[in-house]
């Protein structure tokens, strides 16, 4: 299995991926189009963090977004992690751990000051993998306005 940072040919395959996810995990269709421009303009964007692919022989199998984000306080960088999915028959196989480890090198390599990820606060599973990863809760709960065109 090897991870690597995404390339504009895995857009398509990532654009896929996302759209599975967001059935499975909150019974939402996206729109394909929104979803495929929305994935090769980050990849384009390497200023604001990058995607990161699982390649099981040839096959991309999984994949994860880094985001970066500015801690003023801190004067570093924050690493967030989003929108990772991996294939069902690939699950349990510890690729999201793997995800995690080249994200935590790059943090350190980087100077960042942490990563930090949200979740569904139901997802009680992904719940236990973050906390054995050694992440813990914080005390911040999310809020949005979702000023989004496609209403996801």
């Amino acid at each position: 299995m090897e991870i690597r940072k995404a390339h504009s040919p895995d857009s398509p395959t990532i654009a896929t991926f996302q759209s599975l996810m967001a059935l499975e995990t909150e019974g939402k269709r996206l729109n394909e189009a929104t979803v495929t421009q929305g994935v090769r303009a980050k990849i384009l964007d390497t200023e604001s963090g990058y995607y990161m692919v699982a390649v099981n022989n040839s096959k991309i199998v999984g994949c994860i977004l880094v985001q970066y984000e500015w801690s003023d306080w801190r004067n570093a960088r924050v690493l967030w992690l989003h929108s990772a999915y991996v294939l069902k028959e690939f699950r349990g196989q510890g690729i999201f751990r793997k995800f995690y480890a080249a994200a935590l090198e790059t943090a350190r390599e980087s100077g960042a000051c942490g990563i930090r990820l949200y979740v569904e606060k139901d997802n009680h599973s992904a719940q236990k993998l973050y906390s054995d990863l050694g992440m813990t809760e914080t005390h911040y709960k999310i809020f949005e306005a979702n000023l989004d065109h496609t209403k996801v």
